[in-house]
């Protein structure tokens, strides 16, 4: 969370000329709910049904630049899927970062509590190890605005 996948994955897909996706858009787009409702309703679980049905059906398309949540990783599925048919970046964010990212945004149930710099950290402590088996590229944040992050992984990949 607050990694700037979005922001860098957009970039990162005009430069490329491909198409961007972001999973979780895609479920908000065709479930007409929101992120925290599906949490509510449907509790974590639920939606990571319904995240790992998407990735899936994501990762099977060409030329385009995929964003996910971060506890997609949490799925054997969505690692295998997304180490296989894609190329995986990490984007290595400190959690000081993250918080001062998110820290008004109201869209992220998992940092709905008491202490979210605590709930970023056990999040990054489960993670991590994962994020880093199934990434073909780590970078490291701090290093640069999303745009020039963005050129300088396009600049890894040749």
């Amino acid at each position: 969370m607050g990694a700037g996948k979005t922001t860098i994955g957009r970039y990162l897909a005009e430069i490329l000329h491909w198409q961007f996706l972001d999973s979780d858009h895609e479920i908000t787009a065709r479930t007409g709910a929101s992120i925290p409702w599906i949490f509510d309703v449907e509790g974590e679980e639920g939606f990571r049904r319904r995240e790992e049905a998407m990735i899936a059906e994501l990762t099977s398309l060409r030329h385009v630049v995929l964003a996910t949540g971060g506890g997609a990783i949490l799925r054997p599925n969505n690692r295998q899927n997304l180490h296989q048919r894609g190329f995986v970046i990490y984007l290595d964010t400190p959690v000081s970062m993250q918080l001062e990212r998110t820290s008004m945004d109201k869209n992220r149930p998992l940092l709905q509590a008491p202490n979210p710099e605590q709930r970023l950290t056990e999040l990054l402590k489960i993670r991590d190890p994962f994020y880093r088996e199934v990434a073909h590229l780590i970078v490291p944040t701090t290093d640069g605005c999303a745009r020039d992050l963005a050129q300088k992984i396009v600049q890894s990949l040749l």
